[in-house]
């Protein structure tokens, strides 16, 4: 098991390193110019243009500021300083991220918790009037565009209705709208992917011996068809989190939350790539730790993932046990 969670860790390395030079690389040759975005039209010289350049590190060639950043990133931490600002990017990130962080954690949690069940019981009453109503809002709220659905949940329920606030994070309430926003498309997705894993599980013949020996359905649905079925659901989950994370500029943007999406859109604007890599590298290593907690939490409910990296003296043992259980069969039988 331990060898399984290093070679995932070790994994994380090569991911990480090429996020950054991707995503740098891009920055860098999207057309814009950082220097003139900073000193505008009007205050725009060629000393001081020279000046602010070689102040920002603009003027060494393209390799050099790659090797630079990612030298710095990987033995200091240091994410740089904002082009516009000269805020450090880890001060701001410092602030921003927790915000970030719980609003998609609440929004996960809020995914599953509501996503697996309605997706086992549109599965276990297939074809009923509750399953092609639930079936039907899914589809619905995924192909509903994600600022479409902020924009809509804020004019209906902060705007006319007046039962939530709009912009800020004043108190519990104001987490409603943009948690509800962020874990709908998710949640849609969740139940359809639930339903179908539901019903491959239940259709399969174990859960027919099962419920021939008289077990309780609920005990069939519980100790048999859940645990199954968890294995291809658990493993879905990391491609969520990356969706909420990309999500979380469309829903903080429209409400005004000063988290790592409103952070990255002024980045994107201002052609501050400094903010731009630093933000993705974050939402990118968090993306990694969660699909790195799911991938252990798979081995534990997988046992065909734990017999991989089980040391060839244990094999050993294992064989010579249960050859000695066959023997000891056989024996009985004759």
């Amino acid at each position: 098991m331990g060898k399984y969670i290093l070679k995932r860790i070790l994994w994380m390395i090569p991911v990480l390193i090429g996020v950054i030079v991707i995503v740098f690389t891009i920055a860098y040759f999207t057309p814009g110019d950082p220097v003139m975005n900073i000193l505008g039209a009007a205050g725009y010289t060629p000393e001081r243009y020279a000046a602010k350049q070689a102040e920002l590190g603009l003027d060494k060639p393209y390799i050099v500021q790659l090797l630079t950043y990612i030298w710095k990133l990987t033995t200091r931490l240091d994410f740089g300083k904002s082009f516009g600002s000269a805020i450090p990017i880890s001060s701001e990130l410092a602030n921003r991220l927790p915000i970030t962080v719980r609003l998609n954690l609440l929004s996960l949690v809020l995914m599953v918790a509501i996503g697996l069940p309605l997706g086992m019981i549109s599965a276990l009453k297939q074809y009923s009037v509750l399953d092609v109503v639930l079936t039907s809002l899914a589809l619905l709220a995924a192909a509903i565009p994600g600022f479409v659905m902020a924009v809509l949940a804020a004019l209906i329920f902060a705007v006319y209705l007046k039962w939530l606030p709009l912009t800020g994070l004043a108190d519990w309430k104001a987490w409603i709208l943009p948690v509800a926003c962020s874990a709908l498309p998710g949640m849609a997705v969740y139940i359809r992917f639930t339903r179908t894993t539901m019903l491959e599980v239940i259709r399969q013949d174990y859960i027919r011996t099962a419920r021939a020996k008289g077990l309780a359905e609920n005990v069939v649905v519980r100790k048999h068809a859940l645990k199954n079925c968890m294995i291809p659901i658990s493993t879905v989950i990391g491609t969520f989190v990356a969706n909420m994370f990309s999500g979380a500029i469309i829903v903080e943007t429209v409400y005004a939350i000063p988290g790592m999406g409103m952070y990255l859109l002024q980045g994107i604007n201002s052609r501050d790539y400094p903010i731009i890599v630093g933000v993705v590298f974050c939402v990118s290593l968090l993306v990694s730790i969660v699909n790195l907690l799911v991938d252990i939490f798979y081995a534990f409910i997988d046992p065909r993932i734990r017999a991989q990296y089980v040391s060839p003296k244990t094999k050993k043992e294992l064989a010579a046990k249960l050859m000695d259980s066959k023997r000891s069969i056989e024996g009985a039988g004759n």
